[in-house]
Order: C-alpha cells, then sequence, then structure tokens
C-alpha cells in the first residue's frame, strides 16, 4: 500500500467518523437481478474486517446510500454498524444529521463516494476519498484514491490508513 502525503496521514488520525456510500464503494457498482425482480450486492469481506477494527478502534461508521437496497442494510446489520441511511436524497444534510448526533464536525470525517451524487459531500468533509475505479470528476475532487476498486478492499484500504493515522494504532495489514 502507498501511503498517502503527510498532510493527508494528518488528516486520517483527527477522523472521528467514516462514512460511506454503498454501491460503487462497499460494493463494486454491479446490482444483480434475479428472475422474480429480486436483486443482490457484492461485498468484499476484507472490508467488513477493516470496518469493525475501526469501530473497535473508536472511529464511528455510517453508510448513506441514495439507493434503496435492503442488501445494504442487512449487511451493515452484520457488521455492527448503527447509522445506515438508504434512499437519501440529499447525502449532505443526512451526514449533518448523524455529526449533529454525535457531536462530531465535518472536519472530523472521512467520506469515500464514487460518483457526482457524492461531491457535495466530498467538497464538505475533512478528508474526502474516492476509490480507484470512481468517476474521473470524483477522483480530481478528493485529496485521497485507494489503489484497490470499489467493493474489491477499497474500504479496507481507508480502514488500514485510519487506523494507522490513529495514536497507537497499527494497520491490520500489510
Amino acid at each position: 500500500m502507498t501511503l498517502p502525503s503527510q498532510d493527508v496521514q494528518a488528516k486520517m488520525g483527527n477522523v472521528r467518523l467514516l462514512a460511506l456510500d454503498s454501491d460503487g464503494v462497499l460494493t463494486d457498482g454491479g446490482v444483480y437481478i434475479l428472475e422474480d425482480g429480486g436483486e443482490f450486492r457484492r461485498f468484499h469481506i476484507h472490508d467488513g474486517a477493516g470496518l469493525k477494527a475501526v469501530m473497535q478502534a473508536g472511529v464511528r461508521v455510517a453508510v448513506i446510500s441514495s439507493g434503496r437496497s435492503r442488501t445494504v442494510q442487512h449487511r451493515c446489520i452484520q457488521l455492527g454498524i448503527p447509522d445506515v441511511y438508504v434512499g437519501v436524497d440529499d447525502k449532505l444534510d443526512c451526514l449533518n444529521a448523524v455529526c449533529a448526533k454525535y457531536r462530531i464536525e465535518l472536519h472530523e470525517v472521512c467520506y469515500m463516494g464514487d460518483d457526482l451524487v457524492d461531491l457535495p459531500v466530498l467538497k464538505a468533509v475533512g478528508l474526502p476519498c474516492a476509490p480507484a475505479d470512481a468517476n474521473w470528476a470524483i477522483r480530481e475532487a478528493v485529496v485521497y484514491v485507494t489503489q484497490r476498486a470499489g467493493g474489491h478492499g477499497a474500504v479496507r484500504e481507508i480502514c488500514d490508513l485510519l487506523l494507522r493515522g490513529q495514536a497507537g494504532q497499527t494497520p491490520i495489514t500489510g
């Protein structure tokens, strides 16, 4: 894993909330449609382990999605993520509510998004990040782009870097 700049590493040490989009970040962006109309998504197990580790280190985690997938809700329940918001039209408004709930400032938030709907949030937070396969405009707007694609360990990469940035923590990989 290539380490981000010292400035970005310093910001990682101040993160109190990791907020994530779901489709294209926690998943590879693919939606598998069954013949009966049901759907499912693919999640990477390493991302889940990373999320559990950052929560154990005291960083809150929230998932904010404009999609309405129950699959995302089920995965977040499995991981013990209490703040899961699906069907969100205004992600920044939702994030502001989460921050108010926990008395967290936007500059203490790391947000990872992959598409244009995430741009207002990415512009507002202290540590905007994107997976390697994010939309080009998103990659240009963030301070860190992961080496891994969404749904293929990008979230784990951010979790490892956050753990490294938190005082006294060691990354859980590499």
